[in-house]
């Protein structure tokens, strides 16, 4: 709508005297006209760069309806597209990207082919969402974005299989002179010298402190959680620009999870029982307040990984009783399929806590594209820590390990995720 000509302001003859503008109101007027042209340019300019880009992160609510820009984003993701739901499919220009030989910072309980497994079909699946495409995993964009930041991995080793997956996504254009790996108790650091830049895993598998916090020696049957002890390792986590959480396995013991009220300290603890879901919401609801009163909104990233599912019952997808992840070498083709071993209460309480809260957070979905993979698990293709007993060596199925995942493999589409969701959310 186009302003009234400046004539109709000043002319007293065609006005009645009680609706003639104050000289004040004029002056207030015709300066904001004059500031509107002026930098009405400027104005579109910043007006552009409030435009959103979306990530999971809790529904707006009635005082905070604005979604934010997320670091790092240069762009977002189609509209419509899930990038969590859709269907492997097979891609052997493609995959895999790295090989195992040439990776050497994959662990030995990680190196299926070096441990034996006859075959290879396991890294030849893409994942296609189904409505889009998945960006492709840009190893320059992400590493000159990690230059002079840190990028953490905290959690389980689930997540430092996750870790691992990125380094060796990423190491091959760095020098070997320009790379470096330590470990140091729970923390690892591998440093990309000529980019100033870290990644990095720490070992907290329950993130709050607990009785299986040593790296090596955790291996403990009756767990025990302490209460409100988040910043006993979240001080190692401060000044991190992109951290990615996970913690699931470890609190599955049983329907009970056992909380210690004080400290490990204590002459005489005290430890009361309560629901694993119960016990679980505790612990992201403190993850979520260690976000928010240590990461800048503005500055860094913070992701969740869900729950990664395990294939240690045949009957589950059809097979026979007492059938595990052994000798699997095809997908489960249900689309539907969920496995017994990831529990819904426990998605449940995930969507719950996160949606009530008003800290950003991305929630990586891998839980219903990692369940169709029971071929993906390392099996009996691994190191193993103790002697295996005649009676399990005639018996595979026994010793097969239905929880962590060949490298390379399954994580490096985890990491492709990742990376979809960090510049593209």
């Amino acid at each position: 709508m186009k302003p009234s000509s400046p004539m109709s302001f000043t002319s007293s003859s065609s006005l009645p005297r009680k609706t003639r503008l104050s000289p004040y109101l004029f002056t207030l007027l015709a300066f904001i006209l004059f500031v509107c042209v002026l930098y009405g340019e400027d104005f579109m300019c910043i007006f552009g760069q409030l435009e959103p880009t979306f990530a999971f992160q809790p529904s707006p609510t009635p005082n905070n309806k604005k979604a934010e820009k997320l670091a790092f984003a240069i762009g977002k993701t189609e509209e419509n597209c899930d990038v969590f739901s859709g269907k492997w499919v097979r891609d052997e220009a493609s995959r895999p990207q790295y090989e195992e030989w040439e990776c050497p910072y994959i662990q030995p309980q990680l190196t299926c082919q070096e441990r034996g497994r006859p075959d290879k079909d396991y890294q030849f699946w893409r994942w296609q969402p189904n409505h889009c495409d998945l960006p492709s995993f840009n190893t320059t964009l992400m590493l000159e974005t990690l230059r002079g930041k840190r990028m953490m991995y905290v959690g389980d080793s689930l997540n430092r299989g996750m870790f691992v997956s990125m380094i060796c996504l990423l190491h091959r254009v760095i020098p070997d002179d320009q790379k470096s790996i330590k470990t140091s108790g729970s923390l690892t650091v591998f440093t990309a010298k000529e980019y100033n830049a870290t990644i990095e895993f720490y070992w907290a598998p329950f993130l709050l402190e607990s009785n299986s916090d040593d790296a090596i020696v955790h291996r403990i049957s009756d767990r025990v959680v302490r209460k409100g002890s988040i910043n006993k390792h979240g001080r190692h986590w401060k000044n991190v620009d992109i951290i990615v959480f996970n913690t699931y396995l470890w609190w599955m013991t049983g329907l009970k999870m056992k909380i210690l009220q004080g400290s490990f300290e204590d002459k005489e603890k005290v430890i009361t029982e309560v629901s694993t879901e119960d016990a679980y919401r505790m612990g992201m609801k403190s993850m979520l307040r260690w976000v928010k009163n240590n990461m800048d909104r503005k500055k860094t990233r913070v992701f969740f990984t869900s729950m990664s599912p395990t294939h240690a019952k045949g009957i589950d997808w059809g097979g026979e009783p007492g059938q595990n992840c052994y000798n699997q070498t095809t997908l489960i083709e249900d689309p539907k399929y969920w496995g017994s071993d990831c529990r819904k209460s426990i998605m449940k309480v995930i969507g719950e806590v996160f949606e009530r809260s008003k800290t950003p957070i991305t929630l990586l979905n891998i839980t219903q594209m990692s369940n169709y993979r029971k071929d993906a698990h390392t099996s009996i293709y691994k190191k193993q820590w103790s002697r295996l007993t005649p009676e399990q060596l005639e018996n595979p199925t026994s010793y097969a390990d239905c929880v962590h995942w060949c490298l390379p493999g399954l994580q490096d589409t985890w990491n492709e995720l990742l990376f979809a969701k960090l510049f593209y959310p």
